[in-house]
């Protein structure tokens, strides 16, 4: 049996900017992050001539073709595998739809298992690069590519999204005392709503691919405020950090009207009177997860929990995808 790991993430700055209708006229720049929360996928021979397939749903199938969950039959093919014989299961930490990248991790973990079942040896970069091929161009999915690439490798991330579709990949320079004060000082609230962020993030890609200027504008701000984010961070001035994301979100809430909604702006104003310096949707927007930067936790935990938000804790992920058996 092979069982493979591969990590969420939150975004840090310049969320965005890493869609093709956007990078490939502007360059994209972003800061994500990895976190313990995982996409695990399992795989191993079997004496039945069928694929067998556990996610939400199960299928047992004959035919490549005949495989419902997309990413699964398009991994499938693009291996050129004809899945004999062979059982695969999933489960993660975190369900889908809830803005942590999920659908990248689902990806990564997928394609890493079926190389290391065929026994080849695959470079991280090419991992990513592939795990992008399957959304991006063979289900054309009008998002970005910041989840495969951070899956893939982990930690704290700057990523740079080339017009010619290069990736310039940077570790985040920070001190040992920055990344504890980030890891400690950023808390995660489950808002109790999942949605799809395809809609939202289409919408963006419609209107970049008009030039609509508003929107240009819009990313490119949001762009310099994840240069401005990284250079905080790498100086260790997180109450700095807590304020672009601030600005960051009253920017973001601008790209759609579906971006928040009542509730949402609810939540978030009672976090910044209790303690937040600043915070964000995780994602797409619509729902799944609202992040704050705090130096007053305790009191913004018994704040948000008494509204009936449930705190998710986590830690960085400085392994990216792995194979953990074998």
């Amino acid at each position: 049996m092979i069982i493979v790991r591969s990590p969420m993430r939150i975004s840090l700055g310049g969320g965005g900017t890493d869609l093709p209708s956007y990078y490939k006229k502007h360059t994209g720049f972003l800061i994500a992050a990895a976190i313990d929360k995982y996409v695990y996928i399992t795989i191993h021979k079997t004496y039945i001539e069928d694929l067998l397939l556990k996610y939400s749903k199960l299928e047992r199938i004959s035919s490549v073709n005949d495989i419902e969950h997309p990413i699964i039959r398009e991994c499938f093919k693009m291996l050129g595998m004809d899945g004999k014989y062979i059982e695969i299961s999933s489960l993660a930490d975190i369900p889908s739809g809830t803005g942590l990248g999920s659908s990248g991790s689902f990806t990564t973990a997928l394609l890493k298992a079926l190389y290391t079942f065929k026994n080849q040896i695959i470079s991280t970069r090419f991992l990513a690069e592939r795990a992008c091929e399957v959304e991006l161009e063979r289900l054309k999915e009008p998002i970005g590519k910041q989840d495969q690439y951070i899956a893939a490798f982990g930690g704290i991330t700057t990523f740079e999204f080339l017009p010619d579709e290069k990736v310039e990949i940077s570790p985040l320079k920070l001190t040992k005392e920055t990344l504890y004060g980030l890891e400690d000082n950023l808390i995660l609230f489950f808002t109790g709503f999942s949605r799809s962020a395809s809609s939202i993030l289409k919408e963006q890609d419609d209107r970049s691919k008009k030039n609509e200027d508003d929107i240009i504008q819009n990313l490119h701000f949001v762009k310099e405020l994840g240069i401005s984010g990284q250079e905080a961070l790498e100086k260790g001035d997180l109450l700095k950090f807590g304020e672009l994301m601030n600005v960051h979100w009253e920017h973001k809430k601008k790209r759609s009207g579906n971006m928040s909604n009542g509730q949402i702006d609810e939540w978030y104003d009672l976090a910044m009177k209790n303690g937040a310096i600043g915070g964000k949707l995780i994602g797409a927007g619509g729902g799944g997860f609202l992040m704050f930067y705090t130096e007053d936790k305790m009191k913004l935990r018994h704040t948000l929990m008494k509204a009936g938000l449930e705190e998710v804790r986590f830690k960085f992920d400085f392994e990216g995808t792995k194979v953990v058996v074998q």
